[in-house]
């Protein structure tokens, strides 16, 4: 049985510690917040302000780090060194360069940290790579990812780290539509240079894009659209579209549509959990397990740092692009970096 730790009781670390109860191969031990009020959420388990004071008590096996942006690599880089596993939510850090020091760190020690794209795990995404991978359709001609998303001024103000830029990193790219502009690169592979324009139309008095519109060039020609935003009245449907030389894919309202002569035909069906946030996507027991018997297993069938490398350099070339009004070509921004 794997004994596992959770450092960070925001929002999301919930359907973190239902996956964790719920699983046959781990048992949650303990948790860690700064904040003391946490521990009336979590009365029947040891409680920790300090992240020293539980590594240093605790025998663990896995860390779950659900954390500001800031602190995932530091953190993260504070349990592997105790030879202790890391789950880390998303995003794998702040930017590519932070990333990638996290990636040579796992490296040095042997570490495992996995990554919580979820949304990999999807139904929706697996039968969608199955009709890619058949070569019935053709070659990828294009590919699209829209997220319409809204975020109230108190999104902000209750956690005011989400709207600085040293703290998350950026805003909508980076805090909501990462997991589909990490499908984008997982279905069209190697990103070539990105032109993007991020804008705060909301006003409110964040340092962060609310959004972000983009025009991606991938490997082998396809072409990418990607838009973003926290403006909208409400959380509308993810879309992902794919276009094929002989087919159309789209993921929207956790089906997966495939467009033919006869219309629109539902291929796949997400399950979408009552338990948690819809937005969050159904498939966090799904990664979080995988990563867990990846461990039990000694494989490495789970996302590593190594595979969150791509979404890292897409949301730094769309930062670059709009801060200079160029093209970014990834090759050259990485040269020069």
């Amino acid at each position: 049985m794997l004994k596992v730790a959770i450092i960070g009781l925001g929002d999301v670390s919930f359907i973190h510690r239902k996956a964790i109860e719920e699983s046959a191969v781990a048992e949650l031990v303990a948790v860690c917040d700064i904040n003391p009020t946490k521990h009336e959420l979590y009365r029947d388990i040891p409680f920790y302000t300090q992240i020293d004071d539980l590594l240093r008590k605790q025998s663990l096996d896995v860390v779950h780090i659900c954390l500001p942006h800031d602190l995932h690599v530091p953190v993260a880089k504070q349990v592997i060194n105790k030879g202790i596993a890391v789950f880390l939510e998303k995003p794998v850090a702040l930017n590519y360069k932070e990333a990638c020091h996290l990636y040579e760190e796992t490296a040095r020690l042997n570490a495992r940290v996995g990554v919580c794209f979820q949304n990999r795990y999807n139904e929706t995404v697996k039968v969608l790579k199955e009709k890619l991978a058949s070569n019935d359709y053709g070659k990828l001609v294009a590919i699209k990812g829209l997220v319409a998303w809204g975020r109230p001024l108190s999104y902000y103000t209750s956690k005011p780290w989400r709207g600085m830029m040293a703290r998350a990193g950026g805003g909508t790219i980076i805090n909501q539509a990462i997991h589909t502009y990490d499908l984008m690169q997982y279905i069209a592979g190697d990103i070539v240079d990105v032109k993007a324009s991020l804008s705060n139309i909301t006003d409110y008095p964040i340092e962060v894009e609310d959004t972000a519109v983009a025009q991606i060039n991938f490997s082998d020609g396809v072409h990418g659209f990607a838009m973003s935003t926290n403006a909208y009245a409400a959380n509308s449907s993810v879309e992902c579209q794919v276009i094929l030389e002989r087919g159309k894919f789209t993921i929207k309202d956790y089906q997966l549509y495939e467009t033919t002569d006869q219309g629109k035909v539902c291929i796949a069906e997400d399950k979408v959990s009552t338990k948690s946030k819809s937005y969050y996507g159904p498939s966090h027991q799904e990664a979080i397990e995988a990563f867990y018997q990846a461990l039990l297993t000694q494989t490495n069938d789970y996302i590593t740092v190594q595979d969150a490398l791509p979404s890292m350099i897409m949301l730094d070339l769309m930062k670059q692009s709009s801060k200079t009004g160029e093209r970014i070509n990834k090759g050259e921004y990485l040269h020069d970096s």
